[in-house]
């Protein structure tokens, strides 16, 4: 018997044709930035990558699979919950920017470096801002504002209720709109726009040129834990169904929607009780150059009564493939599946006796959602216009056509008081030895990728992670602050990482 450079005893008997480090299921962008981030920390590692389509990044990463926010919480309302006293919570959107800081630190880095290149085919800057109606949402919308211009973070951000400040920043808003209503109406400059499946196609192109193995058109079909205390993953090559084993001794489970079936399959005490709720998405998308031409922002509303939060709306300048073009939406839907080109029976075939009580305790408590998703099923396209005209009252149904988004399987988990909840967010589940890790949920995942995966690596890697520390903290210089609490490095990091991005105006 002999140990790896993981701690782990490695049998002579074991077959080892099939064998890598760290093996990673999913070419998405969660997979992608943990392949490269250790690559940047441990050259030495055997890296290998599988993923069941023709190339990286197409489905939740996908450009119009999402809505291609740099999430910092900069206009999202639904981070910024209002007190009983009228005051403001700004600690849930603090935490966010904190974390797309330091994923665009991470981005930074790999451009200076030379892993990424080009940083305007998948990152571009456009404000951020938030727009209500009405005066109660109008209130709200100052008090968020007050709060928020008070933290370092948030400083630059500016606020009106003037509708002809309104048209100088977003035209498209304010024309055809009906004078008498009170609009109000904040600001952030220094958004960004990205698009995640450009990102990921050169993540897993860099991961590749440092000797990472990369395979498309393979499945990963059963995931077993080894006596040794490795990973034996039963893969199928989809093209010739050649079905092959492969040994690992660190998994990454980051398959998006399918994480989940993978998971239960591992059989890790950690993930038992875990279910996966899909919701669908649609959006409006306009491609009319003229109509493109009058928005240059990310505009997020209220979410309705009952609504989650992944379907706030939304009226989104995007560039994708070196064009501009506007999206709204999304269209909440319900699907059976855990991905877009995912199987009707996903839902069903999750099912364990460990996620049921879960799951009827999730339903008997989302009444609300339920009757939202089934409004949202059967809105018509004349409906869906009429949502958008709240936003853009000019819009005409000819100039917008209905897209599909991706599936996003929300976590539902066991709760000791309720039974089960409903979580919105990313949840990282990891084994007890660190071998095992899978990531489930959606928002903001993509843009808290980053730190999402320096998590992973300090809970899976413990041994070498005070080592991995050091190169951490030269590929980002906020490694183990909060901006927000010292803003003179605040400062420096926005300019090299604007810099670096090419974020400057």
């Amino acid at each position: 018997m002999t140990e790896d450079r993981l701690g782990t005893a490695l049998s002579a008997e074991q077959p080892t044709e099939e064998f890598t480090d760290v093996l990673l299921l999913g070419a998405g962008i969660m997979s992608a930035t943990l392949g490269t981030m250790l690559q940047e920390v441990d050259p030495n590692l055997q890296i290998r990558l599988i993923e069941m389509e023709d190339r990286p990044g197409t489905e939740s990463s996908a450009p119009w699979n999402n809505a291609g926010t740099g999430h910092a919480a900069l206009c999202e309302l639904n981070y910024a919950p209002q007190n009983a006293d009228g005051t403001v919570s700004t600690a849930k959107a603090l935490a966010i920017n904190e974390q797309f800081q330091v994923t665009r630190q991470y981005w930074s880095h790999l451009v200076r470096s030379g892993r990424l290149t080009d940083p305007s085919s998948f990152v571009n800057p456009i404000p951020h801002a938030s727009f209500v109606w009405g005066d109660a949402h109008a209130d709200y919308l100052r008090a968020r504002y007050e709060a928020f211009s008070a933290e370092p973070l948030f400083r630059d951000m500016e606020h009106t209720e003037d509708p002809e400040v309104i048209r100088s920043w977003a035209p498209l808003i304010m024309e055809g709109r009906t004078p008498g209503t009170r609009l109000a109406m904040s600001r952030f400059k220094g958004g960004t726009d990205v698009d995640f499946g450009a990102l990921t196609r050169k993540l897993v192109a860099a991961l590749s040129e440092r000797g990472g193995q990369v395979e498309y058109r393979v499945q990963a079909k059963d995931v077993t834990r080894n006596a040794d205390g490795t990973w034996t993953v039963l893969v199928k090559h989809l093209d010739t169904n050649e079905e092959r084993r492969i040994r690992a001794r660190f998994v990454f489970v980051g398959a998006g929607g399918g994480a989940l079936p993978l998971l239960q399959k591992s059989g890790i005490p950690e993930g038992k009780g875990f279910a996966g709720f899909p919701i669908s998405g649609q959006f409006l998308r306009c491609t009319d150059e003229s109509i493109v031409a009058q928005h240059a922002a990310k505009v997020y509303g209220q979410a309705q009564v009952g609504a989650p939060p992944m379907s706030v709306p939304h009226l989104d300048t995007r560039f994708v493939n070196g064009k501009r073009a506007l999206m709204f939406g999304p269209f909440a839907g319900f699907s059976t599946k855990f991905l877009k080109g995912g199987s009707f029976l996903d839902l069903p075939l999750s099912l364990r006796p460990q996620n049921i009580v879960p799951m009827l305790a999730v339903a008997k408590d989302n009444v609300d959602l339920t009757k939202y998703l089934v409004t949202e099923v059967l809105k018509s396209q004349d409906s869906r216009i009429a949502a958008l005209k709240d936003f853009a009252p000019a819009a005409q149904k000819g100039q917008w056509e209905l897209i599909t988004a991706g599936q996003r399987v929300q976590v539902i988990k066991k709760d000791p008081q309720k039974g089960g909840i409903l979580q919105f967010g990313t949840e990282l589940i990891t084994s007890a030895d660190g071998s095992l890790a899978a990531l489930l949920g959606a928002s903001p995942g993509a843009s808290t990728a980053a730190p999402i995966m320096i998590e992973l690596i300090r809970r899976c890697f413990g041994t070498d992670f005070p080592r991995y520390e050091e190169r951490l903290r030269e590929i980002i210089p906020s490694y183990g602050k909060k901006l927000n609490e010292h803003p003179d490095l605040l400062d420096e990091v926005t300019a090299s990482t604007n810099e670096a991005l090419g974020l400057t105006s």
